[in-house]
């Protein structure tokens, strides 16, 4: 079966800026081969942000975890929480487990929150999600994401919504985060603030404990 026409532009776009150098190759070197069957595989589907989050396998694509499909979760959560902080600053924390990519996840998530107009709480070192749970509660934040896939297969990677409660989103707020992040359309959407930037002007601080 031949690689429909959509699916082969949404491949040849990743080729092009804004997308990084590492991603563009990536993807030039599928289409390089002619693997049609990756490339439908990566470029055929969407990513779906679910109720919980993210989950799937990380590489270019966009219907892989990477830093683009993270990226736009990031910043539709975001523009989520920006509508229903209840006034204040709306503050999202964020932890991360030891998988591939992890910890860069969660670094440019903090730096998206951050240029978004959100302050991020980042855990210095691996935490569970019980701990982000806790953290959640403990800073009075909005928000929380923790980078993981969970009992997944090593080569998958992850990104689960907490509420301010410390628990999985429900609704209303589930539905309401999807809607922001199906409304990014595009990697030129996604802004990251300086990290060290945002840290000295305080949209932006390091977790070293939640106790």
């Amino acid at each position: 079966m031949a690689l429909d026409q959509a699916t082969l532009e949404r491949a040849r776009e990743w080729t092009r800026e804004p997308y990084d150098a590492a991603t563009r190759a990536e993807v030039q070197a599928l289409l390089d081969a002619g693997d049609e069957e990756e490339l439908r595989n990566r470029f055929g589907a969407q990513l779906e942000f679910g109720t919980g989050g993210l989950r799937g396998v990380v590489g270019a694509g966009t219907n892989r975890m990477n830093r683009y499909t993270a990226g736009a979760a990031s910043l539709g959560l975001a523009n989520y929480v920006k509508r229903h902080a209840g006034g204040g600053t709306p503050s999202i924390v964020i932890a991360h487990d030891s998988r591939t990519h992890s910890a860069p996840f969660a670094r440019e998530a903090a730096q998206i929150f951050a240029a978004a107009g959100v302050k991020a709480y980042l855990f210095e070192a691996l935490r569970p999600t019980p701990e982000l749970s806790f953290a959640v509660r403990h800073l009075r934040a909005t928000a929380g994401i923790v980078i993981t896939a969970s009992h997944n297969p090593r080569q998958y990677n992850g990104y689960k919504v907490s509420w301010s409660d410390g628990a999985q989103v429900i609704p209303p707020h589930d539905g309401g985060i999807i809607a922001e992040v199906r409304a990014i359309t595009g990697a030129g959407q996604i802004k990251f603030a300086g990290f060290e930037e945002a840290r000295r002007g305080g949209q932006l601080a390091r977790v070293t404990s939640s106790r």
